[in-house]
């Protein structure tokens, strides 16, 4: 029987990364918010590897703490190991990698979750969505309760009819052996949503007592490592180290001989896996040639003997996944603690959704994380924070919030599966991000935080820290620019011999000089100190903004001509049909897309420039007839 449970302003359906972002932004941001969690004890469950971060993943990370988001400050709370990787590149690519003591990060995320103002947290299965003639109105759980409310976000993770997969084995499950979300999933088609299948997987979970590291090499944090949240002063987490190891012939024979045994090329699994994350079987046929795979061997806490085997994730039966390990040097001996497995699960077709994470079926329903067809904790917590932060704009009735491609991967990810779609589990890269010297891991700070603080969402502590910081690197770039030395300056000369560095003709800018690829900002500071020292952060940002200065510029001139298209507008209500000039397949696709700007538009595929084109003309012809209409009017 059905009871009235309460009402609210936001639902959160689902207490993974995306739900609990989501939940706690809307909850900030001033909104009565409801949390509703199969298990409490699941909150913030890391089904996989329990890392967070590199590369565009970190990126990620950062974005959602400059809004005011959780998931960096949780790990900087639980980390054991954090390393900074891809140092020997260019710094648009530099990325934090940390590995979470997957335990403390749920009892952190959980008590995080259950102390914040203004949101409530209830076990339950939410197995219908409710609305009415404004739009959404609240859900019902498996007991018959109904909760009621003006915005709806939906962040089942892989759960919603999620199928758990070993061998030949198969039954209903979500992550972990966990009960699967079924009967929303008829509730979602109901309402007009086309559902899509997809699959993933992870690997098994060996005892540390029976593992031999003295035939592996260590892999080690970095010695001074550096937090993922602007706010953390201090990192005083314990560090440990990961481990490699390599597949062999042997590993690679013995899952040739079991292919058939694999759910994998037998058919039982029918969703589409990650391209860029496969199956341990996967990788052996597609790169047959490869006599070797990286394994990473990698701690899951500080308190279980559980270790994760990166790089091996399997669907093969049991028997085979202890066999196949135990061919791998320091393995011969280790016992498997928890198989791994491939989960299918269903997710929507994210061309349904606006650039607000609002779905277009329906008015204050909104989607956050895997459901919307991403894979990774962090691509799920970046959305689910702007699916908090839009319903609660939603409720609020004020304009919602949209960040474009040229201001954060936050903003490529979502244009990208509100744009394109995709037909795999979508996975965040830099290689997706066209000014990605802009939108760099070290910077985010300074690109979102007066975003988070203008919407409620970001701190007052928060956003006086970020321009206390600004001034800073604003004050010392002047001074790079307004100050030089002198050829003869002994401790420049000697700066300069003991760098490599080609010796002054004549008095040289400290800005001139910090160009050089031979000198750092300490060697600069080392020269001509200021009036007080620079934070690492601060130093670190005076220095990449005077290197790249010239690639810099260049990019954000790029911006500006991007933003020209961004900015034209496309009425929602165009007829598509009745523009002519369009190719036959544009028409089809803006119509179902409907893009808001003319520059999305000219990203869906099949949309080409001549559709482009033709679009401009279109826009420019309407703007003349309603101005000759205004100014008949005006006349009359």
């Amino acid at each position: 029987m059905r009871y009235n449970a309460g009402n609210y302003d936001i639902i959160v359906v689902g207490a993974g990364h995306a739900g609990c972002e989501a939940g706690l932004a809307g909850a900030r941001m001033g909104c009565k918010t409801l949390l509703i969690t199969i298990n409490l004890d699941n909150v913030a469950l890391m089904p996989c590897n329990p890392a967070v971060g590199g590369p565009a993943k970190g990126h990620l990370v950062r974005e959602v703490d400059a809004l005011g988001g959780e998931i960096g400050i949780n790990t900087d709370k639980t980390l054991i190991q954090m390393r900074l990787l891809n140092t020997g590149k260019g710094p648009a690519v530099h990325a934090l990698r940390a590995q979470a003591d997957k335990c403390l990060y749920q009892l952190e995320m959980t008590k995080t979750i259950e102390g914040q103002e203004n949101l409530t947290v209830k076990q339950g299965m939410a197995e219908e969505v409710l609305v009415d003639e404004r739009g959404i109105a609240g859900v019902v759980t498996q007991t018959g309760a109904v909760f009621y409310c003006k915005a709806l976000v939906i962040a089942t993770g892989t759960y919603l009819r999620g199928r758990i997969i070993i061998g030949d084995l198969f039954f209903d499950g979500g992550p972990n052996g966990q009960f699967p979300s079924i009967g929303l999933s008829s509730s979602l088609k109901a309402l007009g949503l086309n559902l899509n299948r997809f699959k993933t997987g992870t690997p098994p979970r060996i005892d540390r007592r029976t593992v031999d590291f003295s035939r592996m090499n260590m892999q080690p944090g970095d010695p001074c490592p550096r937090p993922f949240s602007f706010l953390t002063d201090r990192l005083e987490r314990p560090h440990v180290p990961c481990w490699l190891t390599y597949t062999n012939e042997k590993t690679h024979h013995v899952i040739r001989e079991n292919l058939h045994r694999s759910p994998l090329y037998s058919g039982l699994i029918e969703g589409v896996g990650p391209r860029y994350c496969p199956s341990i079987e996967d990788k052996i046929v597609r790169f047959a040639d490869k006599v070797a795979h990286q394994i990473f061997i990698e701690p899951e806490g500080l308190s279980t003997y559980e270790m994760y085997v990166q790089g091996m994730s399997t669907s093969l039966p049991e028997d085979v996944q202890l066999q196949m390990l135990r061919t791998i040097s320091g393995l011969e001996n280790v016992e498997v603690m928890r198989a791994g497995y491939a989960i299918e699960y269903e997710v929507i077709d994210s061309t349904q959704l606006k650039p607000t994470l609002e779905t277009k079926v329906c008015p204050g329903l909104f989607t956050a994380g895997q459901l919307n067809g991403t894979s990774g904790y962090e691509e799920a917590a970046a959305q689910g924070i702007m699916a908090g932060i839009n319903a609660a704009m939603y409720c609020k009735e004020r304009e919602p919030v949209v960040i474009k491609r040229s201001e954060a991967y936050i903003g490529v990810m979502i244009d990208d599966l509100v744009t394109k779609g995709t037909r795999e589990p979508y996975r965040i890269m830099t290689s997706k991000a066209e000014y990605r010297l802009l939108l760099r891991q070290d910077n985010a700070d300074l690109r979102l935080t007066e975003t988070g603080h203008r919407i409620g969402l970001a701190s007052a502590d928060r956003y006086k820290r970020m321009s206390e910081k600004q001034e800073k690197i604003r004050r010392e770039m002047e001074r790079l620019q307004k100050t030089a030395v002198s050829p003869s300056d002994e401790l420049t000369i000697k700066t300069l011999e003991q760098r490599g560095s080609s010796p002054l003709k004549g008095p040289a800018l400290l800005a001139d000089l910090l160009r050089r690829p031979e000198l750092a900002y300490a060697d600069i500071a080392l020269i001509s100190p200021g009036s007080e020292q620079l934070a690492r952060e601060v130093a670190e940002q005076v220095e990449i903004q005077t290197k790249y200065e010239g690639y810099i510029a260049r990019q954000l001139a790029q911006v500006e001509r991007f933003e020209k298209l961004e900015d034209r507008s496309l009425p929602q209500d165009i007829d598509y049909a009745q523009i002519k000039g369009l190719s036959i397949e544009a028409k089809q696709k803006l119509a179902a897309i409907r893009p808001v700007s003319v520059g999305q538009a000219g990203r869906i595929s099949g949309v080409s420039p001549a559709d482009v084109s033709v679009l401009l003309i279109y826009i420019e012809q309407k703007r003349r007839e309603r101005s000759q209409s205004v100014g008949a009017v005006n006349s009359n």
